[in-house]
Parts: C-alpha cells; structure tokens; sequence
C-alpha cells in the first residue's frame, strides 16, 4: 500500500487543525496546502466534498533526505489528505513514505523513511486518541 488512514470524528476544518497540531509535535509544518475542493468548483464548476492536500515537511529528514539524494524532491513533501467522507466523519490519508521512497532503492533513504513513517505514524494515533 502507498498510504494508511484513519477516520476521525469532527468536521474538515476542526480534524485539520488536529492534524496539524499533531504533525507540529512530530516536528513536521505545513509547505503547502491545496483545497481540492474549491479548485474543482472554480475550474470546473463541480461541487465536491472538501478535500485538502496538506504538504507536510519535516526540514530535518528533508535535509537529509536532500543530502543523500537531491532528486528526492521529486518526492517531496509527504501528502497528507484530510476530506469528507460519506459516514460523516473526516478521513485523514497519510502517504507512506516508505513505499514511496523505496522507488529509489537507495538503502540510506529506506532508513530515513521509516523515520518518517514512524513519526506519522505517531501523529494518525494522536488523532485516534
């Protein structure tokens, strides 16, 4: 699988902010942030649920990861995805960064991407709790 998620109780905005906070502990901020929803009614007047892409970084593992490999941010940042779902509740998806990182078969990165994995790991348990 490229990514595991959980579904949380609350509305879109109230789990962001949770998720934020969340991945803040684990020492990630956000780079950037698309709402897909929106753009999908701007672009092509289609009302969607919403839906936001929350690019996660950690400026410390991206560093690294950098250093072992400056094409990595081809795979930069991890995604994290927090919509709506159907149940009324908020899914949040997590990329897996293991999967995503192991494309590059490079030892070194596998490492630093179950560092990676761990810490969202972590924050996709700080919201279940």
């Amino acid at each position: 699988m490229y990514y595991f998620s959980s579904e949380i109780p609350g509305s879109p905005p109230e789990v962001e902010q949770q998720v934020i906070a969340a991945l803040k502990q684990e020492g990630f901020g956000i780079m950037t942030e698309i709402n897909v929803a929106a753009t999908l009614k701007a672009k092509l007047d289609i009302d969607k649920p919403p839906y936001k892409i929350l690019g996660a970084c950690n400026p410390q593992l991206a560093n690294g990861a950098l250093e072992m490999d400056p094409e990595i941010g081809a795979l930069l940042p991890c995604n994290v995805v927090v919509r709506e779902n159907d149940k009324g509740s908020v899914t949040v998806t997590f990329m897996d960064p293991q999967a995503i990182l192991g494309l590059t078969d490079n030892a070194e990165l596998a490492e630093l991407a179950g560092e990676v994995r761990s810490r969202l790991l972590r924050v996709q348990a700080a919201l279940k709790s």
